[in-house]
């Protein structure tokens, strides 16, 4: 599963601008301190440069968890992906490049931002560059620029369509991942349990916007729990929090 990428999308204005000026001169110091070690250090892998890029890594980690936080609570900004008709364009653009410009494994729509594993299909070069960036300089390889371009351009227009609006659909920025060897698995079951967790549904595949890829759908099956067990989420309630426009 070597160069299969974990990206999440967001809608434009989905995370306070003060949240994300903080983290993003944090990630910058962190950065330009990465690039200080590897011009005076002729070997990359010197113990000063792993310490500083640990500390990328986990600054990284923390502020995937506070978009997510944020993101969950829906606590800033649109939430156009509520309406059934955006989701389904969201999906069926995400399906588009299945097998041109990549492997798609799942995804997951929510009424605010996209979680999405893919692997890119390109060459044996591209992928070495791949596994060898930094995650957040991901976005600077032109074949993924590319296909992300393509993905977000295109539904963009499609969706403002449907909302009958103009203007940024999605925020430019995106959290882009290279999953690391064990993590895929990990990665995907957090994918498809996210409408879970918000407790949505209680099962992934009740899920109208998720998807699996179908090799890897017997492997990542939920047990289907009693019906009439009393934490059971009603049809009403699921139907209420989803907001579906149908």
């Amino acid at each position: 599963m070597q160069g299969t990428l974990f990206v999440t999308l967001r809608l434009a204005d989905s995370i306070p601008k003060s949240t994300v000026r903080y983290y993003k001169a944090k990630r910058d110091w962190l950065k330009d301190q990465l690039r200080r070690v590897e011009r005076i250090c002729a070997e990359a892998q010197s113990a000063e440069h792993a310490s500083w890029l640990t500390q990328l890594e986990q600054l990284n980690h923390e502020w995937f968890l506070k978009c997510e936080d944020i993101l969950h609570r829906e606590a800033v900004g649109p939430t156009w992906m509520r309406d059934g008709r955006v989701a389904d364009k969201v999906a069926e653009n995400l399906h588009t490049l299945d097998g041109d410009a990549y492997r798609l494994d799942a995804f997951s729509v929510m009424s605010n931002h996209v979680h999405t594993v893919f692997r890119p299909l390109v060459s044996s070069e591209l992928m070495e560059e791949i596994l060898r960036s930094w995650d957040d300089s991901l976005a600077r390889i032109p074949a993924l620029s590319k296909i992300m371009h393509t993905v977000k351009g295109r539904s963009a227009r499609e969706c403002n369509l449907i909302l009958g609006r103009a203007g940024s659909f999605w925020e430019h920025e995106s959290f882009d991942h290279v999953i690391r060897n064990g993590k895929f698995d990990k990665t995907i079951r957090y994918v498809l349990n996210n409408p879970v967790k918000i407790r949505v549904v209680r099962n992934w595949e009740d899920y109208r916007w998720n998807h699996c890829r179908k090799e890897l759908i017997e492997r990542f099956r939920m047990p289907r729990l009693d019906n009439k067990c009393p934490t059971c989420f009603s049809l009403s309630s699921r139907l209420a929090r989803l907001n579906v426009r149908r």
